[in-house]
C-alpha cells in the first residue's frame, strides 16, 4: 500500500491539523448550555451560591470520531492511495519539444517541426501506460502545456497541436526546468527526453549547468542551407533631414558561401504601388556576416521592405518591413516689420516652415508657432507663442521694471531651453526685467530678475525682455543655439531624433550615448502597452517574445523596433557522451497496484453525512432537554457545564 500524492510525513502533517481545528471546534461548540428551570422564590441566600459540577467527559464521543474517520478517509483519497507496491508504480517523465523558430525549415517535402512530433510521439507511445508524462514547448520560454498526465492520448494531442514559434531555442532554461519540475512532483522520476535540433542560441557552457543524469536525446537531423537577414538598420541624415541612411545584415548559416541580392522597395503597405528603391549582390562567406549600405530619400511616410534572393528552405528570414514616418514640420507664424532679423536664426533649423508677415496681418487663428517681434496683437494667439521685447503694456508676463546697460548674470541650467548655453559677459542696453508666476521657468537673468521667462500650460508662451539680435547678444554663439532650444521646448516632438531598426523577436539591448535617467525612458508595444526593461551602464535591455513593433523614448530620443525576423540560432548544441539516445524499449510491466481512492471518497463522504443526521444542530435543537434536580432552591436561572 502507497500514496501517489502525500508521504507519510505530509499526510500526519496534514490530518493532525484538521484533527486539531476539528477538536478544538468541537469543543466549543459543546462546552456548556444555558438551562432554564423553574422556581417559586425571586433570590437565593447569599451566603453559598450555588455552583454546578463540571463534567469529568464529553459529551457524544462517537460524534468526533466520526469526524476524524471521516476526514482522515477524504485524506487518504487525495493523496490518491493505492493497494500494492511502488517498485511497480509509473514514473514521471518530460518531453522537452523544441518549437523555436528554425523548426520552420523544409527538409524536402516535410518541416523539421512535423519530423520533431513524430518523433516525440514514438517516445510516447513507447513508455509504460501507467507513466506519467509532462510536455514542455521550449524556444527561448520553457512553457508546459500540461502537468503529469496518466492519459497519454491528451499529451498526444498536444503534441499534434504544437507548432513552430518565433524565437530561439534557450536549452539550457529547458533543462533547468525540466528537472526541477520533476523535484518538485515528489513522484518517481523518469527520464527527461529532449526532441528537436539542438541548434541554440549564444551560450556559455562554463556557467551552465550540468545536464541532467535521465536525459535522453532524441535529434532532428536538419542538413538545411540558409542564408537571411540579420539586422536592418535606418536613421536620418544629419544633414539632410529627408535623407534617410539604411543599413543591411545579412548572415549565413549554412557551409558554403552564397551569392544572394538585397533589394529595397517603398510604398503604402501591400504589394501595389510600391516603387524600388535600390539593390545590391553581395557574397556570403559560410557561417558569416556581411552588411550593405543604402540611401534613399522622401520626407513622406510608408513602408520599406528589405528581400534577400534567391530564397531557400527556410523563407520566413528572407523579407521584413519597417514603417517609415513621415518628416514633421514646425509650422511658425513670424509678425515682424523687420523680418531679416530673424530669417537667418529660423532657416538655420531645417524642420521650420517659417512664414513672415506684416503686423497688421495678424491673424489669431494661426496654428504651429507665433512669433510677436516688439508688437502686442489686439487678440492673443491660441497657438503657442514667442514675445521678442513685447511693450510693458500688454505684455503676457508682467514687467517690474526696465533696465540699461545691464551685465547679464546667467542662465538656469535646469531649464530645456538653457541646455548648452555659454556666453562670455556682455551687457544689455535695454531689457524689461519680468514678474514670473512661482510655475514660470527663469531662462536667463540679470542681477534685478529673469529677461526671458517661459510659461508652460497650453498654449506655451516665452517672453524675451529684449531683442537679441538688437543686443549685445548678437555676437554670442549662443543665439541661434537659444532659439533652437525654445523651438524644441515648445514643440519637442518636432526635433526627436529618429532611429529605426529591423530584427528578430526575443531579447533586445539598446547602447545608448547618452545619460537619461529611467523615469525617462518608456518602452511600449505596438498596442501602446508597457514592457518591462532594464538599464545598465547605458544599456537598455528589454524582452518581446511575439513579433511587432516597439517604441523607445529616452529623452530626445526616439527609437523604433519592427521585430518581424524570427530568432535563429548562435551554435549547435552537442549532448553529453554518457544521454541516452534512440527511442526505448521499456520491459513490459504489469500492474499489480489497484487504486481504492474513489471508494475511500465515498466512504468519508458518508461519514460525515451519517454525522450530521446523527449528531447535527437539528438534532440536538428538538432534543427534549433531561429535568435538572436541584437540592437547593434557586432564583435566577442556573449555568451548568456539561
Amino acid at each position: 500500500m502507497y500514496s501517489l500524492n502525500l508521504s507519510l510525513l505530509q499526510f500526519l502533517a496534514v490530518f493532525g491539523s484538521l484533527s486539531a481545528i476539528a477538536i478544538a471546534l468541537y469543543l466549543l461548540d459543546r462546552s456548556r448550555r444555558r438551562q432554564i428551570v423553574s422556581t417559586l422564590r425571586f433570590w437565593v441566600a447569599a451566603e453559598q451560591p450555588a455552583v454546578a459540577a463540571r463534567r469529568k467527559h464529553i459529551q457524544q464521543p462517537w460524534s468526533l470520531i466520526l469526524q476524524l474517520v471521516s476526514m482522515a478517509l477524504l485524506l487518504l483519497a487525495i493523496a490518491q492511495l493505492r493497494l500494492g507496491t511502488p517498485a511497480r508504480a509509473g514514473r514521471q517523465h518530460v518531453i522537452l519539444l523544441e518549437t523555436s523558430a528554425w523548426m520552420a525549415a523544409r527538409t524536402g517535402k516535410t518541416t523539421l517541426m512535423d519530423l520533431a512530433r513524430e518523433r516525440a510521439r514514438r517516445y510516447l507511445h513507447a513508455l509504460p501506460a501507467h507513466d506519467r508524462v509532462m510536455l514542455v514547448r521550449a524556444d527561448a520560454l520553457a512553457t508546459p502545456v500540461t502537468a503529469f498526465e496518466p492519459d497519454h492520448r491528451k499529451i498526444d494531442a498536444a503534441i499534434q497541436n504544437s507548432q513552430p514559434g518565433a524565437t530561439a531555442l534557450n536549452l539550457d532554461q529547458a533543462l533547468t526546468f525540466a528537472r526541477h519540475v520533476q523535484a518538485q512532483d515528489g513522484g518517481r522520476s523518469g527520464e527527461i527526453a529532449f526532441i528537436g535540433s539542438g541548434r541554440t542560441i549564444e551560450r556559455d557552457p562554463e556557467n551552465a549547468a550540468a545536464p541532467p543524469r535521465n536525459l535522453r536525446v532524441l535529434l532532428v537531423s536538419d542538413p538545411v542551407e540558409n542564408a537571411g537577414l540579420r539586422k536592418i538598420g535606418m536613421r536620418r541624415s544629419a544633414t539632410e533631414p529627408d535623407l534617410w541612411e539604411i543599413y543591411v545584415s545579412a548572415h549565413n548559416y549554412g557551409t558554403q558561401s552564397r551569392k544572394v541580392t538585397l533589394a529595397l522597395d517603398f510604398g503604402p503597405p501591400g504589394n501595389n504601388g510600391r516603387i524600388p528603391a535600390g539593390a545590391q549582390h553581395i557574397t556570403l562567406p559560410p557561417g558569416a556576416d556581411k552588411e550593405a549600405s543604402f540611401e534613399y530619400r522622401t520626407r513622406t511616410a510608408g513602408s520599406l521592405r528589405v528581400t534577400l534572393t534567391p530564397h531557400d528552405a527556410f523563407p520566413a528570414d528572407d523579407h521584413a518591413e519597417l514603417e517609415l514616418p513621415s518628416q514633421p514640420m514646425l509650422a511658425v507664424t513670424v509678425y515682424s516689420d523687420q523680418p531679416e532679423l530673424l530669417r537667418p536664426v529660423l532657416s538655420a533649423t531645417p524642420r521650420v516652415a517659417a512664414v513672415y508677415r506684416k503686423p497688421g496681418e495678424y491673424r489669431a487663428t494661426d496654428q504651429g508657432l507665433v512669433i510677436l517681434d516688439r508688437f502686442i496683437p489686439p487678440v492673443r494667439p491660441a497657438a503657442d507663442s514667442i514675445w521678442i521685447d513685447p511693450p510693458t503694456n500688454g505684455s503676457p508676463i508682467p514687467v517690474r521694471i526696465t533696465v540699461e546697460q545691464e551685465a547679464f548674470q546667467g542662465w538656469d541650467a535646469g531649464h530645456p531651453a538653457s541646455a548648452g548655453l555659454r556666453t562670455k559677459d556682455f551687457k544689455l542696453e535695454k531689457a524689461s526685467v519680468f514678474e514670473p508666476a512661482p510655475t514660470d521657468g527663469r531662462i536667463g537673468e540679470v542681477e534685478q530678475g529673469p529677461v526671458i521667462v517661459s510659461r508652460p500650460g497650453k498654449p506655451k508662451i516665452v517672453v524675451l525682455g529684449f531683442h537679441p539680435v538688437l543686443s549685445g547678444m548678437r555676437y554670442e554663439l549662443a543665439t541661434p543655439l537659444l532659439f533652437a532650444n525654445l523651438l524644441r521646448w515648445v514643440s519637442p516632438e518636432i526635433f526627436l531624433h529618429w532611429e529605426i531598426s529591423g530584427g528578430s523577436v526575443g531579447t533586445v539591448k539598446l547602447v545608448m550615448d547618452q545619460d537619461v535617467a529611467e523615469k525617462d525612458v518608456k518602452v511600449t508595444n505596438g498596442d501602446g502597452a508597457p514592457l518591462p526593461f532594464t538599464i545598465h551602464d547605458h544599456a537598455l535591455n528589454f524582452f518581446s517574445g511575439t513579433p511587432g513593433s516597439v517604441r523607445v523614448l529616452a529623452g530626445d530620443r526616439e527609437y523604433l523596433y519592427s521585430l518581424t525576423l524570427p530568432q535563429l540560432w548562435d551554435g549547435k548544441w552537442e549532448p553529453p557522451a554518457d544521454a541516452q539516445k534512440g527511442i526505448p524499449h521499456f520491459a513490459t510491466v504489469f500492474d499489480s497496484s489497484t487504486d481504492i481512492w474513489p471508494w475511500l471518497a465515498i466512504a468519508g463522504a458518508a461519514g460525515l453525512l451519517v454525522e450530521w443526521i446523527l449528531f447535527g444542530r437539528f438534532r440536538r435543537a428538538h432534543a427534549v432537554p433531561r429535568p435538572v434536580l436541584l437540592r437547593r432552591k434557586a432564583t435566577i436561572p442556573l449555568e451548568v457545564r456539561r
